[in-house]
């Protein structure tokens, strides 16, 4: 069976969803909703054969569509990224089509490879249900996820940091996280142990070169 047969097979066996289908280059794609991703997960499970989970892939749009790197002139360096940046959003801060989930799945019995695409809720945090008790291998995939994008994964038996330093603030692959970071471990002598204090570094952007014409 191809690709494009079988993801024809899915549109025809998830037809009561409300699902958009597509085929990136040969690999066939699915966007789900929210709240449909477990009961949708169940069925790419148990009747299309898709028993590995490869990999949980967390995408910021933030600057989407924007040219963050675009740099045509000397004053128009084109850098975007954390010039205003966000480690503790608030409370009440809302992320409309901002944080999505990518899972990436395999059939062993068909070769076939399947992408499910899932945007995070609006709320804060931003939330995704877990498929860990579909995929045990979401597991670590899952919390790698949380910890570096902020995604919270309801559902999940274990979920914390799993790649960041204990008592670290924020989610440092967010796209207005500060690229300087905002605390930096040292070693107090007067103390005799070691302690947080704010990163004492400069920032210094690493703004693309401006690349002028001969006549220029």
């Amino acid at each position: 069976m191809d690709s494009k047969t079988k993801m024809e097979s899915i549109v025809t066996k998830l037809g009561a969803f409300d699902i958009e289908a597509s085929m990136n280059q040969s690999n066939p794609e699915i966007k789900v909703k929210n709240d449909q991703l477990i009961e949708i997960a169940q069925i790419l499970r148990e009747d299309q054969s898709y028993e590995l989970l490869l990999d949980v892939i967390a995408v910021d749009y933030l600057t989407f569509g924007n040219a963050d790197w675009k740099t045509n002139t000397a004053t128009n360096t084109g850098y975007s990224r954390a010039v205003q940046p966000t480690i503790i959003p608030e409370i009440d801060a809302t992320f409309k089509d901002r944080f999505a989930v990518f899972y990436q799945l395999l059939s062993v019995s068909t070769n076939q490879r399947l992408t499910v695409k899932v945007f995070a809720s609006e709320s804060n945090p931003p939330t995704v249900p877990s498929v860990v008790s579909i995929w045990s291998s979401a597991d670590w995939f899952e919390r790698e996820a949380f910890d570096l994008m902020g995604i919270h994964f309801e559902g999940h038996p274990d979920l914390r940091r799993i790649l960041t330093d204990y008592g670290f603030i924020g989610h440092p692959f967010r796209k207005d996280f500060p690229t300087n970071g905002n605390l930096e471990v040292v070693y107090d002598e007067e103390k005799g142990e070691v302690v947080y204090q704010p990163v004492s570094i400069s920032t210094r952007p690493s703004v693309p070169r401006v690349i002028r014409d001969q006549d220029d």
